[in-house]
């Protein structure tokens, strides 16, 4: 490991870059020939009983989250400096933002992980749906709903440095409700990997269906990877150190058009960006392989308005919430946030309820 991160020393952005794209690549390949989708193993159950894809969901959920925690605990990465572990837990957006993604991403066909899935293998709907949700995310980071954005976090969030807790972390948590250090982080973990692995092997059934075994594991596997390498990456006394980061697809989705713009300007672009471009490749590429790439348009102007209005929601909500279905029920929920719990637990409220909705209105 330390000849690893003396070989991205050498050039950190380069090694983003480069280890952004390959890890991307992956993920858009297996995605595209394992099926994995969060929204579709939602509708499955809600419509069928079928909870296979939920399992494979929970499964790289646990799997991320085992080795995130291992990464952490030997030093490869500093979780504590992620997004995730900030000492402010902003509940109203977790809670509000996740409840507005769930509910746009069964208007918009899928997640923004399932969209740039659709929009590799030739859906036109997916690709305007990236650049609707792509402008809505900065409408929301810094443009006209930024104030409000923040006026609602600023009265709602809660500082847990009030508590004595350093970050957000559950562990934490725990450990200032008098459980000591060591117990507190591992009933943390086994609090959220326990029940999330009983579901997956016994209700989900997923270790009877080997493309869901293949998908839970590669999703969660490539989460760990990101975590990985931004955490080798990473250097304190850096100008400009980075934060620690892994696959996440609303915020970084906006980065790449912005950087697809403003190339020159901004230079050589980040894990989040070539993460997003090796999606879209890799799924281009498990399209053409399988002959399955197809160009395809709305049905008419109430599928275009749905997605419009879906990957609007998915933008405002994703920011809000801190992530997406990956970004937050993947790599957000390995690092142990608190917000990140709040945030899967209404994404998948959010969506239940847009999946209602939907059937009455068709």
């Amino acid at each position: 490991m330390q000849a690893l991160k003396a070989l991205i020393a050498v050039s950190p952005a380069t090694a983003l870059a480069v280890g952004g794209a390959i890890i991307g690549l992956l993920f858009g390949a297996i995605v595209s020939r394992t099926n994995y989708c969060t929204m579709g193993a939602i509708t499955d159950w809600r419509l069928t009983g079928d909870k296979g894809r939920l399992g494979a969901v929970a499964l790289a959920a646990a799997t991320a989250m085992t080795g995130a925690q291992c990464l952490d605990a030997y030093g490869v990465v500093e979780l504590s400096k992620s997004m995730y572990l900030a000492p402010r837990i902003n509940w109203a957006g977790a809670l509000g933002g996740g409840l507005l993604f769930g509910y746009g991403m069964v208007y918009a066909g899928g997640c923004p992980s399932r969209t740039l899935i659709r929009a590799g293998g030739g859906d036109v709907r997916g690709l305007v749906s990236l650049v609707v949700m792509a402008i809505a995310a900065y409408a929301t980071i810094s443009g006209v709903l930024a104030g409000a954005r923040v006026a609602l976090e600023n009265a709602t969030a809660i500082d847990v440095k009030a508590f004595g807790a350093p970050t957000q972390h559950l562990g934490e948590l725990l450990y200032r409700a008098h459980v000591t250090a060591s117990p507190a982080s591992l009933i943390a973990l086994l609090a959220v990997l326990i029940p999330l692995l009983a579901f997956a092997a016994g209700p989900a059934r997923v270790f009877s269906r080997g493309i869901n075994i293949a998908g839970g594991l590669a999703v969660g596997g490539l989460a760990i990877a990101g975590w990985a390498l931004t955490g080798l990456a990473s250097d304190e006394f850096a100008a400009s150190p980075l934060q620690p980061v892994s696959l996440s697809f609303v915020r970084p989705v906006a980065d790449t058009i912005d950087w697809i713009e403003r190339s020159t300007a901004l230079g050589m672009p980040g894990f989040g960006v070539t993460s997003v471009l090796g999606v879209l490749a890799g799924a281009s590429l498990a399209a053409w392989l399988s002959g399955s790439f197809r160009l395809i348009g709305y049905s008419d102007r109430r599928d275009a308005i749905r997605h419009v209005a879906g990957a609007a929601a998915m933008g405002i909500g994703g920011v809000m919430a801190l992530g997406c279905t990956i970004g937050q029920g993947v790599s957000g929920l390995s690092t142990l946030s608190v917000q990140s719990l709040i945030a899967c637990a209404a994404i998948v409220a959010g969506a239940v309820i847009g999946l209602q909705r939907l059937e009455k209105s068709l």
